[in-house]
């Protein structure tokens, strides 16, 4: 099977920096999206970027600018470099994989996630 170890997350004051990382393991040949949600008490877990293995990259419009995503390989890993933070930005922040394919060549079908890193942005 395939696992998702994220890092890096904690307190950061408004206007700090904070990078996070995902690393994939497991017999995998490729991944086709890895990417970060994120998700505060309450509401719906969010996309925050994503990073397609041909190079597309997506993010959400409150991060523009300011998040960076950046992708080794097509195995990943997979970081975000959270520039400018902003209290709203504080959240649990989640490693997305989606389209892996492993070893022998077969796609699993559902995606797979990482356990969730807390990101602070506080006074």
């Amino acid at each position: 099977q395939v696992q998702l170890v994220e890092s890096g997350g904690g307190l950061v004051q408004p206007g700090g920096s904070l990078r996070l990382s995902c690393a994939a393991s497991g017999s995998i040949f490729s991944i086709n999206v890895m990417g970060w949600y994120r998700q505060v008490p309450g509401k719906e877990r969010e996309l925050v970027a994503a990073h397609t293995r041909t190079g597309s990259i997506n993010y959400a419009d409150s991060v523009k600018g300011r998040f960076t995503i950046a992708r080794d390989d097509v195995k990943g890993p997979v970081h975000l470099m959270m520039n400018k933070l902003k209290p709203e930005d504080t959240a649990v922040y989640y490693c997305y994989a989606a389209g892996v394919v492993n070893t022998n060549q077969y796609m699993y079908g559902n995606p797979y996630w990482g356990q969730g890193t807390a990101v602070t942005v506080s006074s």
